[in-house]
């Protein structure tokens, strides 16, 4: 017989299932694109006169797709507030061409206007827009500025090119004698409202990452293989990939650009949509160890140690929001000709990856070591995966990284 405090206890238990079935159902706004943002180094910055009363127009390759878009404008780095005049989004018609489809473009609001003031050290999203995007598809965001941004703030490693003119073209189908260089300046993220489920992973690392080797405006880097083939599975659709990757970035000492436990937030708990995080950061720790001199045992051993505290500092950090946390191996170096390693620097990076192998660490590893690795010289990357610099790999080597990534990671 049921008591009245039973009769009472399974409606509320009916009730929350189905708050909590409702809930899950809902679409989500999740990352499709990201890039880290850093201070741009003298040579990859735009003169402050070529951004006095400029458009500027780039092009993002998606990952996941969906029906409305957001983009976020960042002024990370700046000094002193930066206003953008106008913005606006639209289809590109190639990938290395300021030539835009004008029947897509669109113009972008915040708050309801088309202009924003974006404070220094801020990050400004755009008001929701009804844009539907294909999964692995382009989209250009092109910007008009008044006045040049005091410090800007930048992606340099985009292996993307970005135009710019004088004069307000943001809606020009195509623009008239544009200067052009190959990175990315104030845009952090776009986002895409995704079907329920939807989820997005980052992935965290240093110039192997953000993809040195790969091919300008061919978007091969092994984020970008990655979220092909969680597309082309029904069962991890609707996931993004976000590439926080920083060329030359260490885990503990700045370097080009904030190192991977001062960025954290901002780049890897800030994105929407955030379920998971591969990590792939030490080698330019290491390599720089002894770059330019030998060091005895000590200093190694103390370095190692710092490391593999910062890896579990990733690891409660990413716990504490519900992020799972993925250790990748640190690939092969040996012959490079930007680090001089010798047996202690092998010995460290084998040390390791014995921790990122062991259970109880991270939460799964993704062995890119096991995969690149030359299996007859293992301190050494396999010669087909070589871009030719022994350090970085090349678009056949970022293909087989992804392709070594299981998708049941990310199972849902």
């Amino acid at each position: 017989m049921q008591t009245a405090t039973h009769r009472t206890i399974i409606p509320v238990i009916l009730l929350l299932l189905a708050v909590g079935a409702c809930t899950q159902a809902q679409p989500a706004w999740i990352a499709t694109w990201g890039a880290s943002q850093q201070i741009p180094e003298p040579q990859n910055a735009l003169p402050p006169g070529d951004l006095r009363d400029a458009t500027v127009r780039q092009i993002f390759h998606l990952s996941a797709g969906g029906p409305e878009v957001r983009v976020h404008l960042s002024n990370a780095f700046g000094t002193a507030a930066l206003h953008f005049t106008s913005v606006h989004i639209a289809r590109p018609l190639a990938a290395d061409s300021s030539a835009i489809d004008p029947a897509t473009d669109k113009a972008l609001t915040f708050a309801g206007a088309s202009d924003v003031i974006v404070p220094p050290g801020a990050e400004f999203v755009s008001d929701p827009i009804k844009y539907p995007v294909a999964a692995l598809s382009n989209v250009a965001v092109t910007f008009h500025l008044d006045t040049p941004p005091e410090q800007e703030t930048s992606h340099p490693g985009s292996r993307a090119t970005s135009w710019y003119v004088h004069g307000d073209a943001v809606a020009a189908p195509e623009l008239s004698n544009p200067k052009h260089v190959d990175h990315w300046y104030q845009i952090s993220e776009i986002d895409v409202l995704a079907g329920p489920g939807a989820a997005t992973v980052v992935a965290l690392g240093d110039s192997i990452t953000d993809g040195h080797g790969s091919t300008t405006n061919g978007n091969d880097r092994w984020p970008d293989a990655l979220a092909a083939r969680l597309e082309h599975s029904p069962a991890t659709r609707n996931i993004g990939v976000s590439n926080q990757g920083i060329g030359g970035n260490h885990l503990l000492t700045d370097g080009t650009g904030p190192n991977a436990l001062a960025r954290f937030d901002r780049d890897v708990l800030a994105p929407a949509g955030v379920r998971w995080v591969i990590v792939l950061e030490g080698v330019n720790d290491l390599g720089a160890l002894s770059r330019m001199r030998n060091v005895p045992q000590a200093e190694h051993a103390a370095l190692v140690a710092r490391l593999l505290a910062a890896y579990r500092q990733i690891v409660a950090r990413a716990h504490a929001h519900g992020i799972r946390v993925f250790g990748a191996t640190i690939t092969p170096y040996v012959g490079s000709d930007y680090y001089h390693p010798a047996a202690m620097n092998e010995a460290d990076r084998q040390t390791l990856n014995r921790w990122i192998r062991a259970p109880g660490h991270f939460d799964a590893v993704v062995d890119f070591d096991r995969v690149i690795r030359d299996p007859h010289h293992p301190d050494r990357m396999l010669p087909a995966y070589d871009c030719g610099d022994h350090l970085h790999p090349s678009p056949a080597g970022y293909r087989a990284m992804a392709a070594a990534i299981p998708l049941s990671l990310f199972a849902r």
